[in-house]
């Protein structure tokens, strides 16, 4: 999937200062926007009518334009914690389908483009849309002017088509971001996988750690997650897939499937770090041997073993994580998922 980064939408800027970003960079493109936030299941009944729609011209890009930040983040300042990341939003969409993400750097000036603006010198200038779709309650462009009705007369003007699709997943049901969110920070996994249609998961970066767990004789793997909401505090059964980098992602390729068992602190390590205050998500896959850091990592949540606590020594920590590996391992073996 070609992902494009545009900076500078506001001061429509020259395309070869953008990476190239310019109509001739797509083929007859179908393009859809948004945030996406979690690509759950009402996002991929909008991205499978994408990238049904572009289907019937042969030559035809399916293109994401969605943002870099999440738009209240820069409105309200209160930036939310995301469900997905930028880059595992961008791996779902290739999953999905998508042959092109175009991230839009979100800033107040983007904020203040007129939705005609928008239009004629990003949808047109810059992608040289086609065929647009919107989700049918969508709005885009300054005080969200720009619906439906506005888009279908742009397009008269412009030279491509509009339409948009709904969003329901069923009889009146219709999914919310924000109600997924809450759903995994309460730890209701069950609740928040049957929003996203899909387990629930994060993606995180693996950097240089403290080497405790190593020390302690397990291992861990500590993740950047770039603000990706997470469970409660606790152990957790999780499986860990070691991912390709982003731009080696096919459009439709199929997910890499689960490669290791792991058992996951998701919490402030009050043993060794009693005065921590950030909440960190650290994976110990089990019998994997190796180093992780630079490389990219999906944690999908199974089960919650216990609450985080404080222990007295290193040898009751040690004793515990003992009883969290295997209880990970009954679960893992009842459950038929991969396990050493």
């Amino acid at each position: 999937m070609k992902v494009f980064h545009l900076e500078r939408p506001a001061d429509d800027p020259d395309p070869a200062s953008e990476g190239g970003l310019a109509p001739d960079a797509f083929r007859s493109p179908t393009v859809t926007t948004g945030v996406f936030d979690g690509v759950h299941a009402g996002h991929r009944k909008v991205l499978a009518e994408l990238t049904g729609w572009a289907s019937q011209d042969p030559a035809g890009d399916a293109v994401v334009l969605t943002f870099d930040v999440h738009p209240r983040a820069v409105l309200r300042d209160e930036p939310p914690k995301l469900i997905t990341s930028l880059d595992h939003r961008l791996r779902l969409f290739a999953q999905e389908g998508v042959d092109a993400a175009v991230v839009l750097h979100f800033t107040r000036e983007a904020s203040s483009i007129e939705p005609e603006a928008f239009v004629e010198r990003i949808l047109v200038g810059r992608i040289g849309a086609r065929r647009v779709l919107l989700g049918e309650d969508h709005r885009f462009g300054r005080a969200r002017r720009g619906d439906l009705e506005l888009l279908k007369t742009l397009g008269r003007q412009h030279g491509f088509e509009a339409r948009a699709v709904d969003l329901e997943v069923g009889p009146g049901v219709v999914i919310s971001s924000t109600e997924i969110r809450a759903a995994i920070e309460e730890g209701r996994l069950d609740d928040a996988s049957a929003m996203l249609g899909r387990p629930v998961s994060v993606i995180g970066d693996v950097v240089t750690g403290d080497g405790r767990g190593a020390q302690l004789g397990f291992a861990t793997a500590n993740l950047d997650l770039h603000h990706e909401a997470r469970p409660p505090r606790g152990v957790y059964a999780a499986t860990v897939t070691i991912l390709p980098p982003l731009e080696e992602l096919r459009a439709g390729a199929a997910w890499p499937e689960p490669s290791h068992l792991a058992v996951v602190n998701v919490g402030r390590r009050p043993t060794f770090h009693p005065e921590a205050q950030e909440d960190l998500v650290e994976p110990h896959l089990l019998g994997f041997e190796g180093d992780l850091v630079g490389r990219a990592l999906e944690v999908t949540f199974i089960e919650r073993l216990r609450a985080e606590k404080r222990f007295d020594g290193p040898d009751a920590l040690v004793a515990q994580i003992e009883r969290d590996r295997d209880a990970a391992l009954a679960i893992a073996h009842e459950r038929g998922l991969p396990h050493p």
